[in-house]
């Protein structure tokens, strides 16, 4: 996003001789779901995991629901996935009965939001003979890092394939695919949203009496509640519009952490899709204080309006966090995920 008081080339628009998709300013998007459900079935169809007291193989995918997909915003691609897994698994130790047991694997969240290397992948046997239970260990030893290691290798896959084609070059420019293969929702730069407090205010200490005001706005945005809700809440959603790695735990008393650190605070109550409430501050104002932040989601017949209030703002305060949710929050909501050409901004 522009600094302020700064123009920024990304926002002018060139002409392609083609007129598709000028500067990949347009969001795009492309369904890997079908795709990435193949590709997870061939990835443990009859794989052998390796190991020197076993035979281990995982046969099948007995489930595999969820959905990816591959964005490209602003020559930016994003790429969304989540999945829950269940495979089967078949064993016989080397040195044993020649019996063979079976059991599965569940991998509960597979997501953008998780590293592979952190997955939480349990390993169940279908039977408690003693032999099904040191399959089971070893299982757990060596087949989690198997599992892992192929989810890698799907994720990665998943890059290569829907990069294809989503990122178109500029006027006289040539896309390296080195700059998009490893790409996700994360972005790198901070945005810092400008405020009148000093360094001095900052450092005020708490309990220091401050003059506040209350902030309303009103936005009418074209989407459905449900979905101007998820633009709040989903990490993937608010790591987008934020062009920024984000916190965020969309439960009551879940702390949040936008724009570097610039903006936190934690949720109050959150009743989808039609309201949000936060304490919220500015990483400026005297230490320990927070503004309430309540957020009603109203969905009208052709749009959906955004009342917010918010009490406890700095009083010198409050012209430039009215600028700041216009520049940092509604407008940027609104292009990347195509949710308006209404922009209001007066109070109610």
């Amino acid at each position: 996003m522009a600094k302020w008081g700064e123009g920024d080339p990304r926002w002018i628009v060139e002409e392609r001789p083609d007129a598709t998709n000028v500067n990949n300013w347009h969001w795009t998007e492309k369904n890997a779901s079908n795709w990435s459900q193949e590709r997870i079935k061939n990835l443990f169809t009859d794989a052998t995991v390796t190991s020197d007291l076993a035979d281990l193989k995982i046969k099948e995918v007995e489930k595999c629901e969820g959905e990816a997909y591959a964005n490209n915003r602003k020559g930016k691609l994003i790429f969304f996935y989540e999945w829950n897994l269940v495979l089967k698994w078949e064993g016989k130790l080397k040195e044993g009965t020649g019996t063979k047991h079976k059991g599965k694997v569940t991998v509960p969240n597979l997501s953008e939001e998780n590293d592979v290397s952190e997955l939480d992948i349990q390993i169940s046997v279908k039977d408690n003979e003693e032999e099904g239970e040191v399959l089971k260990e070893i299982m757990q030893s060596v087949g989690k890092e198997f599992v892992k290691e192929k989810l890698g290798n799907y994720i990665t896959s998943l890059k290569e394939e829907f990069s294809k084609g989503m990122i178109l070059p500029r006027k006289d420019e040539v896309v390296n695919k080195n700059d998009i293969n490893n790409l996700s929702c994360g972005f790198d730069k901070k945005i810092n949203m400008q405020s009148n407090a000093s360094k001095k205010d900052s450092k005020k200490e708490v309990g220091l009496k401050i003059d506040t005001s209350t902030l309303k706005l009103t936005q009418k945005f074209q989407c459905r509640a449900s979905e101007f809700y998820d633009a709040m809440t989903r990490i993937e959603m608010v790591s987008s519009f934020t062009r920024g790695p984000v916190k965020l735990e969309p439960v009551k008393g879940g702390k949040f952490e936008l724009f570097g650190g610039n903006i936190s605070g934690h949720f109050d109550k959150l009743e989808p899709p039609t309201k949000i409430q936060q304490q919220w501050r500015y990483k400026a104002w005297p230490e320990g204080h927070y503004s309430t932040v309540e957020i009603t989601i109203d969905e009208k017949e052709d749009h959906t309006e955004v009342r917010l209030v918010q009490t406890g703002v700095p009083r010198g305060e409050l012209e430039k966090i009215r600028e700041n949710w216009e520049r940092y929050y509604w407008t940027p909501i609104k292009q990347v995920f195509g949710f308006g050409a209404f922009i209001t901004d007066s109070g109610f």
